[in-house]
């Protein structure tokens, strides 16, 4: 057996560490490695949920089945919304996520950020305020957000817009201080564009503020080419099985949404969301199997 005295180590550590860098250097994937997981936004499950078809331990279960990796669990399933959960009930559905495989990419709520009331804003800003903390315990690293539900122009955008930007400011201080992401949905409200959403992104100018890429609601002439712009902002997704051409609902071209995809920087949770009025436990998978064939191969 080698005499691996103090002297010998340290000579031989220069040797030791250069042996090592090269295999583990290899071990971390480039850029183009596909580092995608497919999630469910449980909004797909909004009208059972909401008329208790399906507990969220039972939308948990569906999600491992279905072969999905993780799950975005809105705020709206928790019994007590738009009140914060109890501890309890968090740290249940986080044993019970944990349990059968599937990661937490995220949560959201609610909001409005346009009152020109104060008081009324300010509910507004300690509903985010409480459920980042929510998003902490739960373990999710982002909390969708909205804007605000009208679209305006002019004068009164300037106003709304300047509004929004207090209350985001407000609630990243409490994002960065619990490293949560904070995710502005484009919802064809008052984002209607990329460009749109990357001047009030930028505004901010927070590395705890992106875009949760809605893949339905941008509304242009190409969407394709609205995603494409938007990719630099997203920290999580929806996408979505139909998008907006000229305000007309069109079937999703899957390949080029997930080639649109696989150019970016972004690696991480993308979850899917089906809108139909039929049942999401048939429609889900297979939505999930095509939207699969295209990102993972």
């Amino acid at each position: 057996m080698p005499n691996f005295n103090r002297r010998n180590f340290l000579t031989a550590l220069p040797a030791i560490s250069l042996a090592r860098a090269v295999p583990f250097s290899d071990d971390i994937p480039s850029k183009k490695a596909n580092r995608f997981r497919l999630s469910l936004n449980a909004y797909s499950f909004n009208d059972m949920l909401m008329k208790k078809k399906i507990s969220k331990d039972e939308l948990l279960e569906f999600c491992a089945n279905t072969g999905f990796d993780a799950v975005d669990m809105t705020g709206y399933y928790f019994s007590s919304y738009p009140e914060t959960p109890s501890d309890t009930e968090i740290y249940a559905f986080k044993r019970k996520a944990h349990a059968v495989g599937i990661e937490i990419s995220g949560t959201g709520v609610r909001n409005e950020f346009s009152y020109s009331d104060s008081n009324a804003l300010a509910k507004e800003i300690d509903t985010v305020l409480r459920w980042i903390e929510v998003a902490a315990k739960m373990g999710a690293p982002v909390l969708r957000i909205f804007t605000a539900k009208q679209y305006s122009t002019g004068d009164e955008r300037k106003r709304v817009y300047a509004r929004i930007v207090h209350a985001l400011d407000k609630c990243l201080e409490m994002a960065k201080a619990h490293g949560i992401i904070l995710g502005i949905q484009n919802h064809n409200d008052f984002l209607k564009t990329a460009d749109e959403c990357h001047e009030l992104i930028g505004a901010l100018n927070s590395q705890w503020l992106g875009l949760v890429v809605d893949t339905g609601n941008f509304i242009a002439a190409d969407p394709y080419e609205e995603i494409r712009k938007a990719l630099p902002l997203a920290v999580n997704w929806q996408v979505k099985e139909k998008l907006l051409i000229n305000g007309v609902q069109t079937p999703m071209d899957l390949k080029r949404l997930c080639t649109i995809i696989q150019s970016s920087e972004y690696r991480g949770n993308i979850p899917i969301e089906t809108l139909g009025m039929n049942d999401p436990i048939n429609e889900v998978p297979v939505f999930y199997e095509k939207v699969k064939k295209h990102l993972l191969g």
